[in-house]
């Protein structure tokens, strides 16, 4: 090859090359719908949402470079799930990110093929898989069911915390799932402490101050709450009204715990999102959501704050506070 022609390839060699460099990288676009309001989704104080965040980032998917994350609210208002649902659907987003099980069941009725993201109860039960480990469909993500029994490991904690307690009120919704409060009757007979249902028409300010006057009338002496995602918007409002009742009680989140509640025995929200971040970058790189096992939580924390406790006049059992695997006061 003469020098001339060597020198002109190495050339055309060199711009291919630049060119491919500056090639820029596919662009994604992914929808969050979050169960409480939209500015918590970018709220870097909260943890769940920073930690899918902070996956994603690692994993190479940064917003404002290759992804553009849109934000939606359920509102804590069923009634309005399938329109936000169609709303967001009608944008044509890459994956769709949803916030229990509520907004899951509008978005996967509304989203065709778009591969959705959720996090929720059992999948299982509510139509979204056919299983753990192979789901099929368009759905994957992360469950917080743990079993039953879960429900019975609170209430006994609860009791453990207040062994005086013989009638505990469990605030839930007609949403929720009818073994959790089977289990609860179940270990509320063994710890011989009654358990009333109190399930909520609607998860809204009104029905949960109404429901914490019957609570009050019926001389509960502790709350135990459900971990339906409907009722974390209002944790500040559920907390307070706790303490105004001078009820001690134990939540399925960690957020009711920071918001000034005493106790929480719960999966680790911010493991739970990373594993969702996890899914959204598979999902955008090729596979199939129904392809992606659903992710399982295996560890579980106590989380006591004391500084609630003082105001109830409570003092926990050494024996509790040493299985706390965080203790604030």
């Amino acid at each position: 090859m003469r020098r001339r022609d060597f020198t002109i390839g190495l050339l055309l060699a060199t711009a291919v090359g630049t060119v491919q460099a500056e090639a820029p990288q596919k662009h994604h676009r992914i929808a969050v719908i979050a169960a409480g309001p939209v500015d918590r989704i970018h709220d870097p104080g909260v943890r769940p949402f920073q930690a899918f965040f902070e996956e994603l980032r690692r994993l190479g998917d940064v917003e404002g470079q290759n992804l553009t994350v849109d934000g939606y609210s359920g509102g804590g208002h069923p009634e309005a799930y399938a329109d936000v649902a169609r709303e967001v659907v009608s944008r044509n987003p890459d994956v769709i990110v949803a916030s229990t099980d509520p907004i899951a069941r509008a978005v996967h009725a509304a989203a065709g093929t778009t591969p959705i993201v959720w996090i929720g109860g059992d999948p299982i039960q509510a139509g979204f898989a056919r299983s753990f480990a192979r789901p099929g469909g368009n759905i994957t993500g992360v469950t917080t069911y743990a079993g039953a029994e879960i429900w019975g490991k609170r209430l006994q904690m609860l009791k453990e915390a207040v062994p005086a307690a013989s009638k505990a009120a469990y605030l839930t919704t007609r949403l929720s799932q009818a073994p959790e409060g089977q289990q609860l009757l179940e270990a509320g007979r063994q710890l011989q402490m009654s358990v009333i249902e109190l399930p909520l028409d609607e998860a809204t300010a009104t029905a949960i101050e109404r429901a914490f006057s019957e609570i009050v009338q019926q001389q509960s002496d502790a709350i135990i709450v459900n971990s339906i995602g409907i009722l974390l918007p209002h944790r500040q409002l559920i907390v307070e009204l706790a303490a105004k009742s001078r009820l001690p009680a134990i939540y399925p989140w960690r957020d009711y715990v920071e918001a000034g509640g005493l106790m929480a025995y719960a999966s680790d929200d911010r493991e739970l999102w990373r594993r969702m971040a996890e899914d959204v970058h598979e999902i955008l790189n090729g596979a199939k959501p129904g392809d992606i096992p659903i992710y399982q939580p295996a560890k579980f924390e106590l989380v006591i704050n004391l500084d609630d406790a003082k105001p109830l006049g409570l003092t926990f059992p050494p024996a509790l506070l040493a299985t706390g695997d965080e203790v604030i006061e």
